[in-house]
């Protein structure tokens, strides 16, 4: 078993307040339609560290005038934050920094025609993509609310990688595996407690790419 992660994160508001997070969820139209393109998307690579339209047109090589217009729709949906405004030779300055330092993109983006874990084969490959997307939508919803309300939302996270000797091996080890959660399911659910609160847990398998083989 090799590249083995069980955590348990607890993040604060306060602690999420002091610097972009890592990653940003894209969850409306518009902000998903302001980062398309590949000039938007280097800008936004860029500004992983504040800088402004001047600093950015100099490691981009591009004018001055076009960052600037870049940098303006990106503001303007929440992808770039103002950091300050400085005086320079006669001008304002604005430092911006991007919102995070990476993104993915929600399925709520896709309206009605986002993919739901009910609408999908449950045998199939697909009902995990599913199952991942659901994932985003929700926790970033739970995030968002938990920072709103100033609280804390806790996670668990399980990453681990087997290398099973054969398919037989691998057959017993899920139903292995899915005995053990359906025991502990039955130890630990409640459902007369009025202040117990329900929990995903969502457990996936898939074959790891080739370049981690």
């Amino acid at each position: 078993m090799t590249n083995s992660i069980f955590y348990m994160r607890v993040t604060s508001v306060s602690q999420a307040t002091m610097s972009a997070p890592a990653i940003g969820v894209i969850d409306r139209r518009d902000t998903a339609l302001a980062m398309l393109g590949k000039l938007r998307l280097r800008v936004l690579e860029a500004l992983i560290v504040p800088g402004s339209a001047t600093t950015v047109a100099a490691q981009l090589g591009e004018s001055r005038q076009k960052i600037n217009y870049h940098l303006r729709a990106l503001e303007s949906v929440g992808l770039v934050n103002l950091v300050e405004e400085r005086p320079r030779r006669g001008v304002t300055e604005r430092v911006v920094v991007a919102s995070a330092r990476s993104y993915v993109v929600s399925t709520e983006v896709l309206g009605p025609v986002a993919t739901r874990p009910q609408d999908v084969d449950q045998l199939s490959s697909q009902y995990l993509i599913a199952l991942g997307a659901r994932t985003i939508r929700e926790v970033s919803e739970l995030v968002e609310s938990a920072a709103q309300a100033g609280k804390s939302l806790a996670t668990l996270s399980i990453d681990t990688e087997i290398r099973f000797p054969s398919a037989a091996a691998r057959a017993e080890f899920a139903k292995e595996f899915a005995d053990f959660v359906a025991s502990m399911a039955a130890k630990y659910h409640d459902e007369t407690t009025p202040a117990g609160r329900s929990h995903r847990v969502v457990i996936t398998a898939y074959p790891a790419p080739k370049e981690n083989n």
